[in-house]
């Protein structure tokens, strides 16, 4: 692995760890966070236990996904951390599309690549003990590369991969990572206000028909509107305007 490349592609100075296994990457890193001495990236060649949002686990064959999280220190409370998962969306999204891939994001935390999911961004936080208006973030990010028709028989549903394009995983890492260094730097400075118009340009459901699901329970339907400056999705309904906030909900077409 040519890590010094990584290295000097980084905005910042980023510690980088890479190794051929693990159970996740986030969980690795969430442990030792609030004692890391600077920002680190772990890198998996495999992961056997990754975690997707609320909980799901996130399948990275080996060989077939580009697995990785990254922790940070914010020198913000953690209210003020809305949209954060949202802007990462942008810069993996940005990135990728910088090499051929042409993706889209659905709220909150999907890459979608062909109308399936590509990959997707996990965050989970660790307060600092010494310092209460600072925290830790660790954000992982999973990246299928390939092997989409066997992850979608086993999950029962479309994915995406990058087997048609030429990928190298060192460059991918280094683009990410400098990409993600950058967008880090600028939310600690203007919050997710920054990364509106950049996400609303990459919404992969602007305009259309879409339904806000709870469990089974539709709670919301309407046009997707884009999100606003605190990274809720705007949907207009007969009702007016509504504002979801991001949690256990699902984001899905009105006619599925």
């Amino acid at each position: 692995m040519r890590v010094a490349t990584l290295a000097g592609l980084a905005a910042r100075d980023v510690a980088i760890e890479i190794v051929a296994e693990t159970g996740s990457t986030n969980a690795d890193l969430l442990a030792r966070a609030t004692t890391l001495a600077q920002p680190t990236v772990r890198w998996a060649l495999q992961q056997t236990a990754g975690k997707g949002r609320a909980g799901r686990a996130w399948l990275a064959p080996e060989n077939g996904a580009l697995t990785f999280s990254l922790a940070w220190k914010l020198a913000l409370p953690l209210q003020a951390l809305s949209g954060l998962s949202l802007a990462i969306g942008c810069v993996v999204s940005q990135q990728l599309n910088t090499f051929g891939l042409d993706t889209r994001l659905k709220w909150p935390n999907d890459v979608l690549r062909h109308g399936a999911k590509l990959g997707g961004v996990l965050i989970e936080t660790a307060v600092d003990r010494n310092d209460r208006n600072a925290v830790w973030v660790v954000i992982g990010v999973g990246i299928n590369l390939a092997r989409s028709g066997e992850l979608s028989q086993t999950l029962s549903r479309a994915v995406a991969d990058a087997s048609d394009v030429d990928y190298d995983r060192e460059e991918w890492m280094g683009a990410l990572l400098g990409g993600l260094s950058a967008m880090l730097q600028q939310f600690e400075r203007d919050g997710f206000a920054a990364f509106v118009a950049r996400w609303n340009a990459l919404d992969a459901y602007a305009g259309q028909d879409v339904k806000i699901v709870d469990q089974g329970r539709v709670l919301y339907q309407g046009q997707a509107a884009g999100v606003d400056a605190e990274g809720r999705l705007l949907l207009d309904t007969p009702e007016g305007q509504v504002a979801v906030i991001a949690g256990d909900v699902s984001l899905r077409m009105a006619e599925d």
